[in-house]
């Protein structure tokens, strides 16, 4: 694997990148940010990512590209749009971004890049099991990893409670515009992180965003049997897990195709199955 990668995290604000050292999970170089432009149409988003990838251009030379983008992701194509312009939902986005930069790139959902980062480098380094982070910003992302595997797109914070999305109740943005202490912040965190706990039984939970810095604040209100953790990498984690995951689908490219039924690979394992 490359011992160094790109990654990109794209946001509704600001488009950040930096060069990752994979061994340490740190940044080699300086961060990059741009704003992100408007509308974040996926071609205009696209544009500011080359700028990015050009002025790293030097210290990457070939090494691998990641990009985070808020949005669902299945094999290349963006599903949903979060805080980004409607017409990402299923755009070939891998594809628009490799065709502008002329060269292979790994797109993957903002939260399963912060995640994989945490347990990779990060609060949850070595836990084995289910671990679940969080991410509480604008809206709350959700990543699920079992024994260092990330299972993708699992979009959590939508989950209902009281009869409606946890997120729009429950949310770090939430907090901040209505104004609640974090005692009132917490009785809304407890029910959807028991209603999660519930559901999947988890061996951890690791609490990200940039509100993970006061988790003294709010954490120890929680009523959970279920260790909860704050997260170490904060807002670099997206940057970090985008360039590990590109440099782990650079070293085992067929990785997928071996293990998602219906795709091309499988089809060694078919042939297995019809002569026995």
């Amino acid at each position: 694997m490359k011992k160094f990668a790109l990654g990109i995290d794209i946001g509704g604000s600001g488009i950040k990148g930096a060069i990752v050292d994979l061994k340490t999970g740190e940044f080699a170089t300086d961060r990059l940010r741009i704003p992100t432009p408007q509308p974040a149409t996926p071609q205009a988003v696209a544009d500011v990512v080359k700028e990015i990838v050009d002025s790293f251009a030097a210290q990457l030379d070939d090494g691998p590209i990641g990009i985070t983008v808020p949005a669902i992701v299945t094999h290349g194509v963006t599903r949903s749009a979060a805080n980004i312009d409607p017409a990402w939902v299923d755009a070939p986005a891998e594809q628009i971004f490799e065709s502008l930069l002329g060269r292979d790139i790994t797109l993957v959902n903002d939260a399963d890049a912060a995640g994989v980062a945490e347990v990779r480098y990060g609060a949850a380094k070595k836990h084995p099991g289910l671990v679940i982070v969080t991410t509480l910003g604008t809206g709350i992302g959700t990543a699920l990893i079992y024994d260092g595997v990330l299972i993708p797109n699992a979009e959590l914070g939508h989950i209902e409670i009281g009869g409606v999305d946890a997120e729009s109740v429950a949310a770090a943005s939430v907090r901040e515009r209505e104004q609640l202490s974090y005692e009132e912040w917490a009785t809304r965190l407890d029910p959807f992180y028991q209603r999660l706990e519930f559901l999947t039984s988890p061996d951890l939970f690791v609490v990200g965003g940039g509100v993970s810095k006061n988790s003294d604040k709010f954490l120890p209100l929680l009523h959970l049997k279920t260790e909860i953790i704050p997260a170490q990498l904060r807002n670099a984690a997206g940057i970090v897990g985008a360039a590990y995951l590109s440099a782990q689908r650079r070293a085992h490219p067929d990785a997928l195709k071996d293990t998602i039924p219906g795709v091309p690979a499988t089809k060694k394992a078919a042939k297995k199955a019809s002569k026995a």
